[in-house]
């Protein structure tokens, strides 16, 4: 039996590469994501290699909290069994979304921390085994969760806000999944690859930051192996699944996070009260 895959950003140079490879194992498809045309796109070109495939889509902006809960309501109602939280922005005009919250934070953490937690606690009511694949990113070591300032909107470091709201995504899952039996969780990323986000820089110095990612680093073809094996895999807690060498290079391999169970803990009670909240 074919299995269907949820993907959040898709269409992204790193979602697109996930497609690809996902439809060569032979799984079928959900695409999540704001621009219906270029998800039409995608699964057009898809289909070019791997007929067999199956799409569908699902309309969502991710700043929004109305259109996540009706594209939540839409895709729970569809035949899938994982759901794979790629999206995110990093240096972007920054704005309070109707949740109170700034839209970085909004879009990396909020919105998917949402999903997850409707598809949890789906999966659990219909007793179907499923999982939750996290995409989180190695900037997560740029900061620490501040309590005073959760969505950091009084810092102007992009690299720390981004940061922030992954660490937000990966340290609530972890202790969400601690005692969660029916659902697993995969926590993956990507290490250091050439995407749409990498063009946050000066124009002048942007061709040339592209050409360093694109020589020292692995390619968005590469990167993408990390994102896959977590759809196969699963990851306890504070383990996660991304390049072995240095977090950077290398096949994908499971390895330890420096954990911060306190900090985790923090993060679990602000998620659940945002969770409530919206």
């Amino acid at each position: 039996m074919r299995r269907k895959i949820a993907i959040i950003g898709a269409t992204g140079g790193l979602g697109k590469e996930i497609c690809f490879k996902l439809a060569k194992t032979e799984m079928d498809m959900i695409f999540l994501g704001r621009n219906k045309k270029k998800m039409q796109e995608l699964a057009e070109e898809v289909k070019k290699e791997h007929p067999t495939c199956e799409i569908d889509f699902v309309e969502i902006d991710l700043t929004d909290m109305d259109s996540v809960k009706i594209a939540c309501g839409k895709l729970l109602q569809m035949d899938f069994d994982t759901l794979v939280l790629n999206a995110g922005v990093y240096n972007v005009p920054r704005f309070i979304t109707k949740t109170g919250y700034e839209n970085v934070f909004q879009v990396n953490f909020v919105s998917q921390y949402y999903l997850a937690r409707k598809t949890i606690e789906h999966f659990n009511k219909i007793e179907k085994a499923g999982k939750i694949v996290a995409v989180g990113s190695v900037a997560y070591n740029y900061s620490k969760l501040d309590e005073n300032d959760v969505d950091f909107r009084t810092r102007k470091k992009a690299s720390k806000v981004y940061g922030n709201s992954k660490r937000f995504l990966m340290f609530s899952l972890y202790e969400l999944f601690k005692n969660e039996q029916n659902v697993k969780l995969s926590v993956v990323h990507p290490g250091v690859t050439l995407t749409q986000m990498t063009n946050h820089y000066p124009k002048w110095i942007n061709w040339l930051v592209k050409i360093g990612i694109k020589i020292f680093f692995p390619s968005p073809k590469k990167a993408s192996e990390n994102i896959v094996r977590g759809v196969f895999d699963e990851c306890s807690y504070f383990e996660w699944i991304g390049p072995k060498i240095l977090n950077v290079w290398g096949g994908a391999k499971k390895s330890k996070l420096k954990a911060c169970e306190k900090e985790a803990k923090h993060a679990s009670m602000a998620a659940n009260e945002i969770y409530k909240k919206i």
